[in-house]
């Protein structure tokens, strides 16, 4: 709001269309000649010095095991990004990308095949939301930032979204219903804690030891484990919210009783939360989901020894609902052309 304030002074304006415009906006609308409270003369100021992101709605599916939507969003400048609508007891949930593409390289990961194209800035996040919710007709009430990109890769971006998505007036939604999930930037989640948010942090784990970590996720080799524990106690320390961990569970490779003993050794003392999820199978990884046995197996040690851990539903089966496929098929679609 301060911002349109002053950008009513700049063109010589009441202040009081500020809100007006600010309405406007998260109402999902596209131009200012749909601003019809406005006086012609002032949306044709706007016009020549303001632009407003909507993204282009370039694919839509639907689940038809759960309702899941999936939406291929086309921005300004061609770039793509995913968003996924989730229906759950407590609502809609809706995961959100913050980059186009991403560089932090999980060698089991859809998103960041292409490597990253560019950060998002903070109103092409906040458009996930508005035009998502606008296209179903569905109020949003929880938000996970869980999609194409690394969050913390795009910090000062992501912080000016989560102001905006909490402004009143406008999306107000809180910080407790919205999880961000981060590779292990440890330097960013410092810098994160010290805000104090109330926001969920979710930490993409994905193995008990430095060994096998560093060949699943490169970031680890400049943060190893020892360096993101502490990290998360601090984050914990600061803040007050519990850390949920997020572990992809791959056959053979992370999920046998010796990774859930060193898994357990390594949270140990933590108040944290460890959500298992099956993995989703992409083109061009040699990586297969964990079996039935084994995700049980897995559970079973880590509840006996004290450690909260759920296996994650999976939502969207049929239309490849993990972050990053559609956008992977769309582009090796393209240069097949």
């Amino acid at each position: 709001m301060d911002e349109l304030r002053a950008l009513m002074r700049n063109v010589g304006e009441p202040e009081f269309h500020a809100s007006q415009v600010f309405r406007w906006l998260h109402a999902g609308a596209r131009s200012f000649d749909e601003m019809s409270d406005l006086s012609r003369a002032l949306r044709a100021k706007l016009e020549g010095c303001a632009r407003i992101t909507c993204p282009k709605l370039l694919k839509k599916e639907r689940s038809s095991v759960d309702g899941t939507v999936k939406i291929l969003w086309e921005l300004f400048d061609q770039n793509t990004v995913e968003s996924v609508l989730m229906a759950y007891h407590h609502g809609n949930t809706l995961c959100l990308s913050t980059q186009s593409g991403c560089r932090m390289g999980c060698a089991f990961c859809a998103s960041g095949k292409n490597g990253l194209a560019r950060n998002l800035n903070p109103s092409e996040i906040l458009d996930q939301v508005i035009f998502t919710s606008k296209e179903e007709n569905k109020k949003i009430s929880n938000i996970v930032l869980m999609g194409i990109g690394e969050p913390l890769d795009n910090f000062e971006n992501v912080l000016k979204f989560l102001e905006l998505v909490n402004t009143p007036g406008g999306l107000f939604i809180g910080h407790r219903h919205i999880s961000l999930s981060t590779c292990g930037l440890c330097d960013k989640i410092d810098l994160l804690a010290e805000r104090r948010l109330q926001l969920t942090l979710s930490v993409s784990l994905h193995a008990p030891t430095d060994e096998l970590r560093d060949v699943l996720m490169p970031v680890n080799r400049k943060f190893p484990l020892c360096r993101l524990m502490r990290s998360c106690k601090n984050y914990f320390e600061k803040t007050g919210r519990r850390i949920s961990y997020e572990y992809a569970m791959i056959r053979g490779l992370n999920d046998t009783p010796a990774c859930a003993g060193a898994l357990i050794s390594l949270l140990k003392g933590q108040n944290c939360h460890v959500n298992l999820i099956p993995l989703n199978e992409i083109r061009e990884s040699p990586y297969q989901p964990s079996t039935r046995a084994s995700l049980s197996q897995f559970i079973t040690i880590l509840t006996d020894h004290g450690i909260k851990a759920t296996i994650r539903r999976r939502l969207g089966p049929d239309i490849d609902a993990s972050c990053g496929q559609l956008r992977r098929r769309a582009a090796i679609a393209s240069s097949e052309v």
